[in-house]
């Protein structure tokens, strides 16, 4: 198994590129089993996640290329096979292949999700509203089996929580289903969007409201688009957080402003400086950081996928800071590690804010409190998930001495030439192992 070797303890300076987004790559390539026609994607960032998603496309009839490093293009004339089995590894992407093939083939199947431990992220908002667009679907030992009698019919979805997927998978049901699709209480983050966008471009008829709704004529057909893949906002901020982190100055370029309004209003309230450009916001140290309060919660909120690295940042803060995770109940795991390293980190089950909670009063220790500012150790780390994973090599280039990150493959599933961009900025990381 690889592993990366980290020495902390140096100002990181330079530049530092961010690619595609993974998380509007990945449902635009399952998109695009939606027509016969040919699409081409640019800006399709090269890890993992892209090579599984597009596994799964390949497996039901998908005929895939790679025009040059960042753009693929994808075609399928006909769906060959009806059941997205024998994939290398497991993701959750998987089960948004449900409607493009009940659309194109009448039934579909697809195993039972893998990806992060987070916390429970059930497939139920998934099912329910294909079900009621008239889809019968079947959960087996080793996935779910869905079948549609004839065409799926457009319907009221209202979804008990702004799901980005489950917000996805209605999306592309309602571009093809008969009627009008109206989804209730949708997610609204950038990425989705971008889906919008994307298969309005092929010929669906989609409204975004105001109040989380959207609406959608279906269409009859489909056709081929040609887009571009937005710049990662995630990948932006983590950056962002290593600058801050280790006393640095790093410019990101690809990072966008309308992306991350949220993150840099923290940054600005904890003492960090950034400034915008055309083609991306450079971040500086200006001097001590100091502690503060912090929320989680569905876009235009402060993202989840945010806060691992920034809490890091929060240990080197002066005073206390509190964090709210809103999203997900297991995500403050990693600061077991953390502790470790030396960093002052409790958890409370209490709603720690003011943003409405879903898990106030369950008994999820979904609240931190952190005290600062301490002197992070180097220690061995094994890396439970992509956006631990990268808080961890931010802890790791701030802590002295070399820590061991193991189960870096959850690194590249989320990013791509990570160990290179960091020696570009003076990182001192090295990987081991067999590749």
């Amino acid at each position: 198994m690889d592993a990366y070797k980290i020495t902390g303890g140096v100002p990181l300076k330079g530049e530092m590129t961010v690619a595609g987004a993974k998380n509007a790559a990945s449902k635009m390539i399952i998109a695009s089993l939606l027509t016969d026609g040919e699409v081409v994607l640019k800006n399709v960032p090269r890890q993992a996640e892209t090579e599984i998603t597009q596994e799964i496309v390949s497996l039901v009839g998908a005929k895939t290329e790679w025009l040059e490093p960042h753009t693929l293009r994808l075609q399928t004339p006909a769906i060959t096979s009806t059941s997205v089995v024998g994939l290398s590894r497991k993701n959750r992407i998987s089960v948004l292949a449900l409607a493009p093939l009940l659309h194109r083939a009448g039934e579909a199947f697809v195993p039972k999700a893998g990806g992060d431990k987070i916390g429970p992220r059930p497939v139920d908002f998934h099912i329910d509203l294909l079900e009621r667009m008239g889809a019968t679907i079947e959960e087996r030992a080793d996935g779910y089996f869905a079948r549609a009698n004839g065409r799926l019919a457009g319907t009221l979805i209202d979804l008990p929580y702004p799901s980005v997927g489950a917000t996805e998978t209605a999306i592309l049901a309602g571009v093809l289903a008969s009627g009008r699709t109206v989804i209730r209480n949708a997610a609204g983050e950038p990425e989705v969007k971008q889906l919008i966008m994307m298969l309005q471009k092929m010929g669906a008829m989609i409204q975004v409201n105001a109040g989380r709704s959207i609406e959608i004529i279906g269409v009859e057909k489909l056709s081929g688009c040609e887009m571009t893949i937005m710049p990662d906002r995630l990948e932006a901020a983590s950056y962002a957080c290593l600058a801050l982190g280790t006393g640095g100055d790093i410019f990101v370029r690809g990072a966008q402003q309308e992306h991350m309004i949220t993150f840099l209003n923290a940054v600005r309230k904890v003492g960090g400086a950034f400034e915008v450009y055309d083609e991306g916001i450079r971040f500086r140290s200006v001097g001590p950081l100091h502690g503060l309060e912090l929320e989680t919660e569905t876009h235009p909120g402060f993202m989840t996928d945010w806060q691992q690295p920034f809490v890091v940042l929060l240990t080197q803060a002066k005073g206390t800071s509190v964090v709210h995770e809103t999203v997900y109940e297991e995500r403050f795991g990693y600061t077991e590690t953390l502790k470790k390293m030396g960093a002052d980190v409790s958890l409370f089950s209490n709603c720690l804010g003011e943003v409405p909670c879903r898990f106030r009063e369950r008994n999820h220790k979904h609240s931190a409190v952190i005290t600062g500012p301490r002197a992070l150790e180097a220690t061995d780390i094994v890396v439970p998930d992509i956006r631990a994973g990268l808080a961890f090599v931010v802890a790791a280039l701030v802590a002295k001495g070399t820590s061991t990150l193991t189960g870096i493959d959850h690194l590249d599933r989320g990013y791509e030439r990570l160990e290179e961009k960091l020696k570009g900025v003076g990182a001192c990381i090295e990987r081991i192992g067999n590749s």
